[in-house]
């Protein structure tokens, strides 16, 4: 079988598009497991992983975790809210703890960029990058990616547009590295203060009005404002950004054809999407939370099983 090139899963950037590719596979056959009467393979049952959230999460940690015992690893569970973090600890301290528990896998999330490349450098353990600041979440590319080609057959040669708050978007970022290796055409919408300067570097086009974005794409991946990592105040109202760059049925009806709609969530009802069309037949978030699992069981087991090789 083949392995990935990395012994770490710390961003899309240091995959190959080999890598990539053997991560969907993998997610293909996991996906059959997880359709199955009895959803668990003992894949990692000597394995124990310990989830280190520093920020809050609710769908990636819950992701992770299932994923975990669905492959039988033992789970430790570490929120850093009623930890020693608060008493000034470190983080390497921290995780050093907990591997001294004899711990395997690391799966963190963390508001520093760069703290699980850190992590990588000073502590002797597999670690997964789970979301670290406005850097990288690169599960979160690899579910919207396969979940792009297990709708439209393929990613590759598809016009793929990223909607709103780019700047401080991690899943933005992970997701044009990941898209642009797997061969599609990337571009970015929003407010021009929301767009990094130098985004076309990376190879996309940026759109400023959503419209011709819509009419150009196949697929709308609408990201929320991320209000917690925004230290001004970037548009006058969710109003007025709602009015400029909501995607809602009005919009849609518009385009002469069909798109995909998708969302990495949490969604904001009403600013970035309506209710209507992020419930309707044109969105596939709801697959997109199914697919998490399986992407994230992949990744565990082959970031796992390279170790071992």
């Amino acid at each position: 079988m083949s392995k990935l090139s990395v012994p770490h899963l710390l961003g899309i950037k240091p995959l190959t598009t080999e890598d990539i590719h053997l991560i969907l596979n993998t997610t293909s056959q996991f996906k059959d497991v997880l359709n199955r009467p009895i959803k668990k393979v003992p894949s990692l049952r000597d394995v124990t992983i310990a989830n280190l959230f520093f920020e809050n999460s609710t769908r990636t940690k819950l992701s992770f975790e299932l994923a975990e015992k669905r492959l039988g690893a033992d789970v430790i569970n570490f929120s850093a809210s009623g930890s020693s973090v608060k008493k000034g600890e470190t983080l390497i301290d921290t995780v050093n703890n907990i591997l001294a528990m004899k711990v395997d896998m690391v799966v963190m999330r963390h508001a520093s960029a760069g703290a699980a490349n850190f992590l990588a450098k000073h502590v002797n353990s597999i670690i997964v990058n789970a979301g670290d600041g406005a850097h990288e979440h690169p599960t979160q590319a690899l579910l919207d990616a396969y979940s792009i080609q297990e709708k439209l057959g393929t990613v590759e040669g598809k016009k793929i547009l990223i909607v709103g708050d780019i700047l401080h978007s991690r899943v933005a970022l992970s997701n044009i590295f990941c898209l642009k290796k797997l061969g599609a055409e990337v571009a970015v919408c929003g407010p021009l203060n929301l767009i990094p300067r130098h985004i076309t570097t990376l190879g996309v086009q940026v759109f400023l009005d959503f419209n011709k974005a819509l009419a150009w794409c196949d697929v709308a991946n609408m990201l929320r404002i991320q209000s917690e990592r925004q230290h001004i105040t970037y548009f006058p109202s969710l109003r007025e950004y709602q009015m400029f760059y909501g995607l809602d049925a009005k919009r849609l009806q518009t385009l002469n054809k069909e798109i995909v709609i998708m969302h990495p969530g949490p969604i904001n009802r009403g600013v970035e999407i309506s209710s209507d069309l992020a419930d309707g037949p044109h969105s596939i978030i709801l697959n997109q939370v199914e697919n998490g699992v399986a992407v994230r069981m992949a990744v565990l087991f082959l970031l796992a099983t390279r170790h071992d090789a």
